[in-house]
């Protein structure tokens, strides 16, 4: 017997109708002895833990109507002049780089308290 590509697999699945995916998927199991929907479902989580984030950079979009607040919240937060605080209150950029996730929400609420648009990445 010729051995089918994955690809070859698929594109035949494809072309059944839903009650010949269901008889296969049944065969799978008696003969796997494995449900292939409880490996989906079992992957799921560990997909979820490995994307848990322990650090982010806070990054300012916008400082909004009320830019010399944010400005002084730059100021505090990073230690910059006046003039580097502004520049960036202006252009926008990374406050703060590899900063706990605790620090980041920390930062990005003070940000936003004083009025600027502020993400995560």
């Amino acid at each position: 017997m010729a051995k089918l590509s994955t690809q070859e697999i698929i594109d035949a699945i494809k072309e059944m109708k839903i009650l010949e995916v269901k008889e296969l998927v049944d065969k799978m199991k008696e003969e796997f002895g494995v449900d292939p929907s409880a490996v989906a479902v079992a992957a799921a989580p560990v997909a979820a833990a490995a994307e848990e984030k322990t650090s982010a950079t806070v990054v300012l979009k916008d400082a909004g109507a009320t830019k010399i607040q944010v400005i002084k919240v730059i100021r505090d937060v990073t230690g910059l002049g006046l003039m580097e605080a502004k520049k960036l209150a202006d252009e926008g950029g990374n406050i703060k780089e590899n900063a706990s996730m605790d620090e980041a929400n920390d930062i990005k609420a003070k940000l936003e308290e004083a009025g600027a648009t502020v993400e995560l990445a």
